[in-house]
């Protein structure tokens, strides 16, 4: 197998990696993100918690898999990303530690204040998190400024303007609509009821969102389009994503939650496919001078460790999915409070 070829296989694998992690914990994060304004009493808090107690830690996976994979397959894109987002990776860190942590303890005390304050930390952690990561995508769509030796020569506030925050929006009603589908699925009664009546708001919003951040990378990243231009056949990924995005709300009129779910999922699958065709072949691109872009080609290992972690891979990834299918079907159906939930 050749250099270049190893090289876009491990490229497509670390998409495999984001996405899966984007689809399981989104309605994770969607969860948090909706829990202060759907549950109205301390039962159906508990509810709304529970319903991602026995997944949340088994979703993150995903997100350290990518990090060890990004490391060994391409340690200067690694170097380059994590010391270009220090801060934000240690506060979105932070809110992944502070949603663990406010599921583990909110329940431990019998006091309103205390689950009150745990629920709070719950809340800000997942919305958050969410906003962080699409941030992040926002700013390594528009360009960063990355410098000779890949040093990154900005600083957090240039991180902070109205593209990466526009993106980062958009990711927080993504998710967001993504955790109603999947609370439906996984309530009853009036609660399941509320959710329902949250969906359909909650995708006006996304589509709104989708539709201006659509036309802002129009404008605000023109090369995005440059891979879709020089391969046209590309361009059934925003066609299937903007059709999929349309199929939400006719699932749920059709009464089959469970196809609407698949169907958001497919809508992340298809916006994370759209993100690596458009930094492809780039991992960062430098709004500097391009030569000092992070590209695959001068970021990427040697050509043996690609093809020793292709074989580590081909071992640990059905562990992987064989251990979330496990999960996903033991945990399977409504969920229900027992002596064991949080």
């Amino acid at each position: 197998m050749s250099y270049d070829t190893i090289t876009l296989i491990w490229f497509f694998l670390l998409g495999v990696l984001l996405t899966g992690y984007a689809i399981l914990d989104g309605f994770d994060l969607g969860v948090g993100i909706l829990h202060p304004f759907i549950a109205k009493d301390d039962r159906e808090r508990r509810l709304v918690m529970n319903s991602i107690g026995p997944l949340w830690d088994g979703n993150e996976v995903w997100l350290v898999t990518f990090g060890g994979a990004l490391f060994a397959a391409f340690p200067n894109a690694y170097a380059t990303v994590f010391s270009s987002f220090y801060a934000a990776f240690h506060l979105l860190l932070t809110c992944l530690i502070g949603r663990a942590v406010s599921l583990e303890f909110r329940s431990k005390v019998h006091s309103p204040a205390w689950r009150r304050f745990w629920d709070t930390g719950f809340f800000l952690s997942s919305m958050t998190a969410a906003a962080l990561l699409g941030i992040a995508g926002g700013n390594v769509m528009a360009g960063m400024q990355v410098g000779p030796m890949f040093r990154y020569e900005g600083g957090l506030l240039d991180q902070l303007y109205w593209y990466p925050l526009l993106v980062g929006a958009l990711t927080v009603s993504l998710f967001a609509l993504h955790g109603s589908i999947y609370l439906y699925l996984k309530t009853e009664d009036e609660l399941q009821q509320r959710v329902r009546n949250r969906i359909l708001p909650l995708f006006y919003c996304f589509a709104g969102l989708y539709a201006v951040v659509t036309f802002a990378t129009w404008l605000h990243v023109p090369h995005a389009t440059e891979t879709l231009t020089r391969h046209p056949w590309l361009w059934i990924v925003p066609v299937l994503n903007a059709l999929a995005v349309l199929n939400i709300p006719r699932a749920m009129h059709l009464g089959k939650p469970g196809y609407a779910f698949f169907t958001s999922s497919m809508v992340i699958a298809a916006l994370a496919s759209l993100f690596s065709v458009a930094i492809f072949p780039n991992f960062m691109l430098s709004t500097i001078d391009p030569a000092y872009s992070v590209t695959l080609e001068n970021a990427r290992s040697s050509h043996q460790t690609l093809i020793t972690m292709l074989w580590i891979a081909l071992i640990g990834m059905p562990c992987v999915a064989s251990y979330t299918i496990t999960i996903y079907w033991i945990f399977r159906g409504k969920v229900q409070l027992d002596s064991n939930s949080y």
